[in-house]
């Protein structure tokens, strides 16, 4: 299968109207640690136990392409995409001078997948300095985005003294969301996940998200997903990755942002309205959450240093404006020199 990033610039190419897009019958099967899914560079593993299981925590560790300046970044994927989709902000990176690592969470993208151990937000923080003790790195600036933030933050709390400067991309979780879902059993949101198709799905993401990206960009992520759905292993795939739901709702962070003490530069985009387990809500609470940059300028002035910079677009900002957003965190993580 062709890298994500290669598929996606293959697919900026077609004149394919979203409403002909006609997906393959049968698309060609994942495995559920996408073993046949290239990433844009190399992909080591690290031994680690989880509940009493053998895990391995998939990671790309790239040196500098430019003249190397001893530091190192640590980027935080999102839920709905693998590790891979950092490849224009790793080179960009590479390219400043930056080591950069790039690992996949437990649970997702290629590292292991455990469909009866809680997704736990705390855990990854742990994993992720595992991973740092065995790359021999002490202290790393943080790139996260999404539901990377939920490890963001707590990491930067845990770990002030291994953090330079603390980069909160489309953050979730910037609201309790608690407020506004109920609690959803785990059988249900698989059965939900399980009945989105092709179609459904990338509508999904191009509508919670409010991408400005053409559909046809999106297209590499929806047949991975669908190539999953071919994997023997996707019933537990489709459970581990229902889990991390549950955690993202039953796990804010949004009490403790304020105490966060590195510098950090909240990025938003004006248009993205992401709000984790919103279809559950109640139809006179929807309108309640959701508002990323408002919640992103409200909350920064709380904290000790932060500021927010908005930009016209939705929640995939390294994606839908790449030269501007290497840009601005490059300058912000060259304040810390």
């Amino acid at each position: 299968m062709k890298t994500a990033l290669v598929a996606a610039l293959l697919a900026l190419s077609l004149p394919i109207a979203a409403a002909d897009r006609v997906w393959a019958a049968e698309p060609a099967a994942v495995g559920i640690a996408l073993e046949n899914y290239a990433y844009p560079h190399p992909v080591a593993f690290l031994p680690l136990e989880h509940g009493g299981h053998a895990v391995r925590m998939a990671y790309m560790d790239v040196a500098p392409t430019g003249r190397a300046n001893g530091r190192a970044v640590l980027l935080l994927h999102g839920r709905n995409f693998p590790a891979g989709y950092w490849a224009p902000t790793i080179k960009a990176l590479a390219a400043a001078g930056y080591r950069v690592v790039a690992p996949d969470q437990i649970q997702f993208g290629k590292s292991s997948k455990l469909d009866d151990v809680p997704v736990s937000f705390d855990r990854m923080v742990q994993d992720t300095a595992a991973l740092l003790d065995h790359l021999k790195i002490d202290k790393v600036d943080v790139v996260a985005h999404s539901m990377g933030n939920h490890v963001g933050v707590r990491w930067s709390l845990a770990h002030a003294d291994r953090t330079g400067r603390l980069v909160m991309y489309g953050p979730v979780g910037l609201e309790d969301y608690r407020l506004y879902t109920p609690s959803v059993p785990l059988e249900k949101l698989v059965a939900d996940d399980e009945a989105k198709g092709p179609d459904a799905y990338l509508s999904e993401l191009m509508t919670s998200y409010g991408l400005t990206l053409p559909r046809e960009a999106m297209t590499p992520y929806v047949e991975l997903r669908e190539g999953l759905k071919r994997s023997g292993d996707w019933p537990r795939y489709a459970r581990s990755f229902a889990a991390s739901a549950v955690a993202i709702r039953d796990q804010p962070y949004l009490q403790d942002v304020p105490k966060v003490s590195v510098p950090v530069l909240i990025l938003a985009g004006e248009r993205d309205g992401t709000a984790p387990g919103k279809g559950y809500a109640k139809p006179q609470d929807k309108p309640k959450f959701g508002h990323v940059l408002a919640r992103a300028q409200a909350l920064a002035p709380t904290m000790k240093d932060a500021r927010v910079e908005a930009f016209d677009a939705g929640h995939l900002l390294h994606l839908e404006r790449t030269e501007r957003f290497n840009a601005v965190v490059l300058a912000f993580l060259d304040e810390g020199r």
